[in-house]
């Protein structure tokens, strides 16, 4: 593997002020290489989706640091982390986040729609990645014509619009049924290969076998 796209080093999280505090990271310190699939699980409540915030620059440690690339985001202004997100990191989320009104291919085009790129370029690029995850049928379709499995390889398609280099994806598959939960890990392990590095916030066991890393939160730690 090559040298480590993610790290934290000590971080913690807490959450509330004075007596009433919630103590949801504890020392988190943690390597993740690029190019890696790797897989964040454990049980509700235990800090493993505050990690995924952490990681993808979605809400800020109490203490210790996470750095991108090398970039210790925790020093960022909300602007420049908004760019470095922008740049790095693609979010799939568990419920899709897809506009109703919009066709597949138009959610994928609004994702390029602030980087400077022209409406030709931005649907070319749709539809080259509406192939990658094999709905290039699909293209003028609204999310409720979609199955949840090609919805979710819609998210997944959106976001890799702008290049990113991380896909963080939380529980991608845990409204799916396991044949749409398949499809769509087939697609994931495609996009895998072509060289992502993509981490999975995940309760189930069996997917997280199929990655290169586990790290299991139990307790807000790491578990041994």
């Amino acid at each position: 593997m090559n040298k480590g796209i993610i790290k934290t080093v000590n971080l913690e999280k807490i959450y509330g002020k004075s007596t009433v505090k919630t103590h949801a990271l504890k020392g988190i310190n943690m390597e993740i290489p690029r190019g890696s699939f790797c897989c964040i699980i454990g049980k509700s409540g235990h800090g493993k989706s505050t990690l995924m915030h952490m990681i993808g620059g979605l809400d800020k440690p109490t203490t210790g640091d996470v750095f991108i690339d090398g970039v210790n985001i925790s020093d960022l202004s909300d602007s420049k982390l908004s760019e470095l997100r922008a740049k790095k990191i693609g979010f799939v989320f568990q419920f899709f986040n897809l506009l109703q009104n919009l066709t597949a291919l138009e959610n994928i085009e609004t994702a390029m729609m602030f980087g400077g790129s022209s409406t030709k370029e931005r649907r070319k690029k749709a539809e080259e990645l509406l192939a990658l995850v094999g709905l290039s049928d699909k293209a003028s379709a609204k999310p409720s014509e979609l199955s949840g499995g090609q919805q979710q390889r819609v998210s997944i398609a959106r976001a890799l619009a702008n290049d990113t280099e991380i896909l963080l994806m939380d529980e991608p598959t845990g409204n799916l049924d396991s044949e749409s939960e398949e499809e769509v890990l087939n697609h994931i392990h495609k996009i895998h290969k072509a060289g992502k590095t993509i981490i999975i916030v995940t309760h189930n066991r069996e997917l997280a076998e199929k990655a290169d890393m586990i790290f299991e939160i139990y307790d807000g730690k790491i578990k041994a």
